[in-house]
């Protein structure tokens, strides 16, 4: 899916100084704490070997549309040691930001109160989730480049930092929650008379954001559901 501008796509102003400004500041709790750095480094490596970023190549350095999103690392309050990256979108540089460009979209989350008001019907009950769901939906490649991070190959700081870009929506854009589950409800939709009613119904209706709950009214029925 493209990313949804609000506007025609604009012509950002060079802020690659502030994503490495926000780089020096993330180098100094790296060196300060060795676990931190140690899962920082893990995250980034996994989504380069899952294809969900890529270095920059060398001829593409000087495309003239592009904009630097500085990054850094949470954990889960319930989840020890597990750590995600979250991109700065909202971060602002000669007084705009790429979140400032974007369209959040209509509010496409299911309710709470509906998903969970379904789920107590049956008897047999069943819940699932999306892996990494903003990650499943990829951008656009002409816009790919408003999406550049600087990192640390292999999270070696001794070296210059290298130029990456996201292939996929990312945690921190004000657009992803809205493009994903607009992606998650166009796929369903899109499976209607290939798979049974049921199925299709549980992926619209059923999912609060990344998060499947449902109930049936016997194991068989659960069973082929799944």
């Amino acid at each position: 899916m493209p990313l949804p501008f609000k506007k025609e796509r604009p012509s950002l102003p060079n802020n690659k100084v502030c994503a490495e400004h926000r780089l020096r500041c993330l180098e100094k709790r790296l060196k300060k704490d060795d676990q931190y750095h140690k899962d920082y480094v893990a995250f980034m490596e996994d989504i380069i070997a899952r294809d969900d970023a890529e270095k920059v190549p060398e001829s593409e350095l000087i495309n003239q549309t592009t904009w630097y999103i500085p990054h850094h690392g949470v954990y889960h309050p319930q989840k020890l040691g597990k750590i995600r990256v979250v991109f700065d979108c909202s971060a602002k540089f000669q007084k705009t930001s790429l979140n400032e460009h974007l369209l959040t979209g209509p509010d496409l989350t299911n309710t709470l109160v509906g998903v969970l008001c379904r789920f107590r019907k049956g008897q047999v009950a069943i819940m699932c989730d999306v892996e990494r769901m903003f990650h499943q939906f990829h951008v656009a490649p002409r816009d790919q480049d408003y999406l550049r991070f600087l990192c640390w190959e292999r999270g070696n700081m001794e070296a210059p930092p290298s130029v990456f870009r996201m292939k996929v929506h990312l945690f921190g854009a004000a657009l992803s929650p809205g493009c994903t589950n607009f992606g998650l409800k166009h796929l369903a939709a899109e499976g209607e008379g290939k798979f049974s009613e049921a199925t299709v119904k549980f992926i619209q209706r059923n999912f609060y954001v990344d998060d499947g709950l449902t109930s049936l009214d016997s194991e068989e029925e659960a069973i082929k559901l799944v």
